[in-house]
């Protein structure tokens, strides 16, 4: 059986640390992107399953390219992550998006991942 890919688009290191062993340990594939442009390029080498993208990343806002991927890539489950309040109305009827705000809380992941086990 196919392991389920993940990326992971964030510049906070320890956040992506405890994501990723997290999410190893529940069987998924998971691949890391401090910035933009290297996650942009692991979408396209890796055709994740489900994407995390934070919106403040050092070469630019995350979330501006949700459109994008999705347009690119419309199986794709896409997670935007923030630690700072957003204005999420434009995401409210996109299908496949979920919005987290920082910190992600052990129990939501457990939530969400934990049925594919």
């Amino acid at each position: 059986m196919r392991k389920i890919k993940i990326l992971i688009i964030d510049d906070e290191v320890d956040f992506c640390a405890i994501m990723k062993s997290y999410l190893q340990k529940t069987g998924y594939e998971v691949y890391l992107a401090y910035n933009i442009q290297d996650g942009l390029k692991l979408i396209s080498e890796k055709s994740p399953d489900i994407l995390f993208i934070d919106n403040n990343l050092p070469d630019g806002h995350g979330w501006e390219l949700a459109d994008e991927i999705i347009k690119n890539n419309p199986s794709i489950k896409l997670n935007l992550i923030s630690a700072f309040k957003q204005n999420t109305s434009a995401f409210l009827s996109v299908p496949n998006v979920k919005i987290w705000e920082k910190p992600i809380s052990l129990a939501s992941l457990q939530e969400l991942f934990s049925p594919h086990v």
